[in-house]
């Protein structure tokens, strides 16, 4: 197992995760390094990533002023499709490039990547001629990091070169329309990745309505509707609130309350599995 990630903190939540798993031993393969720099020397069988969110890389500078200014930064490498400085967009090309012959991808994406034009939909074009991007999986709003971002699991395998594309269908597994879920009163059923697992394999055509939630989208669609957008805009998601219709504000205020009481339940469990191990450390060195 191999990891890469540009901030230290990070990082050594990462080594820790490992080490609490009992993966790796005493060495850890996380780089602290900007992935996005270069072309990759290494290649594998398997990536999966949560790339950094936010529309674009920018550079801070103290400027001649004596003041701090942000400048967009654009990666630009041979091996990418197109430059961009949506940093989304190039994660997405990187992984493309880690993967050899034939790996998988897995990767967790922002709805914009979706259906971004420019070198977004030269981006989407290539995927579905080059890899065969078989699975989008619509993840519950509010996932990662805040309630309003909405993101996406894409899964995607490299392949060789071909004149004619390797995708041929889009799976769309839908979490998100007319759900609505809390870490306590209404978690996420655990089975649901489950029953998405068992089915990421086969991908049959005579698959249940409940198997998957959305038709799946054949290429001749996908490369026909505008900007070879792969998100689906058709459903109407009854469980979205217009500013008149929020819940009160005490309601807000439980919810909010509800997750950080959570959030501080995972992190005493996590205090407690380090203080085992240092007290083990220490009975050993005795």
């Amino acid at each position: 197992m191999h990891g890469w990630e540009i901030v230290d903190s990070a990082a050594r939540l990462g080594v820790m995760n490992l080490y609490l798993h009992g993966i790796g031993g005493d060495r850890t393969n996380i780089v602290v390094d900007d992935s996005l720099r270069a072309p990759p020397s290494d290649h594998y069988d398997m990536v999966l990533t949560n790339p950094p969110f936010g529309r674009t890389s920018t550079l801070t500078y103290v400027n001649a002023a004596g003041k701090t200014e942000r400048q967009s930064l654009t990666v630009e490498r041979p091996d990418f499709w197109a430059t961009t400085s949506n940093r989304q967009l190039s994660f997405l090309q990187h992984v493309r490039t880690l993967l050899k012959i034939n790996g998988s991808a897995a990767i967790v994406l922002p709805d914009n990547v979706l259906f971004e034009g420019g070198a977004g939909e030269t981006i989407r074009r290539r995927l579905l001629q080059e890899c065969d991007a078989h699975t989008l999986l619509r993840l519950p709003t509010g996932v990662f990091y805040a309630q309003g971002v909405k993101a996406n699991v894409l899964f995607f395998d490299r392949k060789p070169a071909s004149e004619t594309p390797w995708t041929r269908e889009l799976w769309i597994y839908d979490l998100r329309t007319n759900r609505r879920f809390t870490l306590k009163t209404n978690p996420l059923d655990p089975r649901a990745p489950g029953r998405l697992r068992v089915l990421l394999p086969r991908r049959r055509p005579h698959a249940t309505r409940r198997d998957r939630t959305v038709p799946p989208l054949h290429l001749r669609r996908l490369t026909q509707r505008d900007k070879a957008n792969l998100d689906i805009f058709w459903l109407r998601d009854e469980s979205l609130e217009d500013s008149e219709n929020c819940p009160p504000p005490n309601q807000i205020a439980e919810e909010i309350m509800e997750d950080l009481r959570a959030a501080l339940e995972q992190l005493e469990e996590i205090a407690g599995d380090l203080g085992a191990g240092e007290d083990t450390t220490a009975a050993a060195r005795d």
